[in-house]
């Protein structure tokens, strides 16, 4: 179902009849009654040829920002994707939906590129992926230039900007190449983590005006935050999966070393895991990447080379085993929970002790003094996240410049019924350490100033002299640096910038130190079963997700592209026992009705009975 573009724009009832074609492609094609928030605005915006940055949490719908309009549009989508996975994935399941979609990148041939090309040249595909890599070469972009080129989507938008958290220098030639195609195509930008100087930053180099951003928020009202702090977390891990058994889930690890002692563990525990990292072979990574999408080892351990993109849309948990290094990493990793919607937790096990790995990795990069500044700075934030006792959802969303939220009632925070103690007394204590030591000093040596250390650079200082000396001798170094973390997550103390950060007191923390307020804290976490572990485990959901494993299998494809979590959970709430009621539930169209209804229908209809 093709509607020419001309039609778009011309007014009122042109842009109605664009609406209704969009909501029926919606309806038919994907299975859904209604867009999401931000859907429909982008929507038009494509439509209208305006230029647009699309902003939404990860699972809010970006890919049907471009891909309802491609279905609309006469000429062909090209979306700029950054990974190999992320292309496969989403053309997979586009193809298994019934649309004509490919992809050019370097695991197929000269010959295979040029047949698919022709493809694009005959009118047989409507959305083509590529990498961004693949346009830095001159002679694939006069064939590019060669197609009816409507609109260009340039997923994982943030990787343009140098102050985003995974910068690709292959990005930054994109606005030379779409200023250079004859068919003069619209720009869609799509990312779910970007503040506000990487949203300019993008639309800056895209062409996009500020009116043309469309920003639904960041928060994912299905995920739960979670830090557990200063706790074995081997023993929290292996109890948390036992609760959790049968779930799918993703655990983050910063090295390569810690991924492989991860998966031996697990594996020796008899968990059904699988690990990926970038010293493995191709080979074993594409073996261990599908055997973790079809569910046969639903636990991946794994290093962020793992899962931009990943579209598995039934991942139940999200575990960071070391702290990432910055809040955006944290926020896109934690995001690929809970894609379909349903409940799903996103757990980082922090020790300070593995912010030195971070460091190190710092240290050794190849980026200027500004660049590592800047680092330092996003670490430092992703340690105060993992200290504060405030809402962490709220924590996230005041980061990424979005104000005036409530408690989210989900988080470890929010839910947290430990008591409160009174630490005032300990706060004044750290509080009047810093005033003396004039903001001079990071948190190691006011700690070892507070616990009363003996060494050469406090003596060397006259550090010993101070009245503050000792005052905290009965905690340890650890107990006394975790605290100061965590008077520093809640904002009695502000750190500098840079490598080695000194700490000076706040206004928030002069009002404790004159006996103006108080400060509390609580009490280590237990593991808990997931929200969704809790209600998924009836007989029926069972039979569905038997049958969707039969299938995928039997297609070629992962489960979740046969149909979501969420689309079998609606089915057991329903019972639909036609095909037209069948198409009453969300994310089933005419094509995956006509392709896999009947034998789901005859479970449903054996349940009713």
């Amino acid at each position: 179902m093709i509607f020419p573009a001309t039609i778009f724009g011309a007014g009122k009832k042109e842009d109605d009849m664009a609406n209704a074609a969009a909501l029926q492609v919606l309806k038919e094609k994907f299975g859904y009654d209604s867009f999401r928030p931000g859907q429909d605005q982008v929507i038009d915006r494509i439509m209208n040829h305006e230029n647009t940055l699309a902003v939404m949490p990860t699972g809010g719908g970006k890919s049907l920002c471009y891909q309802i309009p491609a279905l609309l549009l006469s000429g062909i989508t090209v979306v700029v994707s950054p990974l190999i996975a992320l292309m496969k994935d989403q053309v997979d399941a586009l193809n298994d939906n019934g649309i004509a979609a490919t992809f050019i990148n370097s695991s197929i041939t000269f010959q295979e590129i040029d047949y698919r090309l022709d493809m694009c040249a005959r009118g047989e595909v409507k959305l083509l992926y590529v990498a961004p890599e693949r346009l830095d070469n001159e002679n694939f972009r006069h064939q590019l230039d060669a197609l009816p080129i409507d609109l260009v989507a340039v997923d994982e938008a943030h990787c343009i900007s140098h102050w985003g958290h995974d910068f690709r220098p292959s990005y930054l030639n994109l606005q030379t190449v779409v200023q250079e195609l004859h068919s003069h195509p619209t720009i869609i930008a799509l990312t779910a983590t970007a503040t506000k100087r990487v949203a300019q930053d993008i639309c800056v180099r895209l062409a996009i005006p500020q009116s043309g951003m469309v920003n639904t928020g960041f928060e994912r009202s299905n995920l739960s935050f979670k830090v557990v702090r200063d706790q074995d977390k081997d023993t929290y891990l292996l109890e948390y999966l036992k609760l959790n058994h049968d779930q799918a889930g993703i655990i983050y690890a910063s090295t390569r070393k810690e991924v492989d002692r991860l998966t031996n563990l697990l594996a020796h525990k008899h968990f059904p895991v699988t690990a990926y990292h970038a010293g493995m072979s191709e080979m074993e990574r594409n073996q261990n990447q599908e055997d973790f999408l079809f569910d046969r080892k639903p636990i991946m351990v794994a290093t962020n080379a793992f899962g931009m993109g990943i579209d598995k849309s039934n991942v139940r948990f999200v575990i960071h085993d070391q702290v990432p290094g910055d809040l955006e990493s944290y926020y896109q990793e934690a995001g690929r929970a809970g894609r379909d919607g349903l409940p799903s937790e996103a757990i980082l096990l922090f020790k300070p002790q593995d912010l030195q790995i971070r460091h190190f990795f710092i240290d050794q990069s190849e980026g200027d003094d500004d660049y590592k500044a800047r680092e330092y700075g996003k670490l430092q934030t992703m340690q105060q996240y993992a200290n504060t006792g405030e809402c962490l959802q709220q924590f996230i969303l005041r980061y990424f410049g979005q104000t005036g939220s409530a408690p989210c009632g989900r988080c470890s925070n929010c839910l947290d019924d430990r008591e409160y103690f009174d630490v005032t007394i300990d706060a004044q204590k750290v509080l009047s350490c810093v005033v003396r030591m004039h903001a001079r000093f990071g948190k190691v040596v006011i700690a070892q100033v507070l616990g009363g250390s003996n060494n050469e650079k406090l003596r060397t200082n006259n550090l010993t002299d101070l009245p503050t000396y000792g005052i905290m001798a009965n905690q340890t170094q650890k107990q006394l640096t975790g605290f100061i973390d965590f008077l520093t997550a809640d904002g009695y103390l502000q750190p500098t910038e840079g490598q080695f950060p000194t700490l000076t007191i706040t206004e928030k923390g002069v009002a404790v130190l004159k006996g103006q307020d108080q400060v509390r804290r609580k009490l280590a976490a237990k593991p808990t079963q997931s929200r969704a572990a809790a209600s998924v485990d009836d007989d029926l959901f069972q039979q569905l997700r038997a049958l969707r494993m039969q299938l995928a299998e039997k297609q070629g494809v992962p489960p979740y592209v046969i149909f979501s979590d969420q689309t079998l959970k609606e089915m057991c709430s329903i019972m639909p026992q036609t095909r037209v009621e069948m198409l009453s539930v969300r994310g089933i169209g005419q094509n995956k009705l006509d392709k896999y209804g009947a034998p789901f229908l005859e479970i449903l209809q054996a349940a009713a009975e």
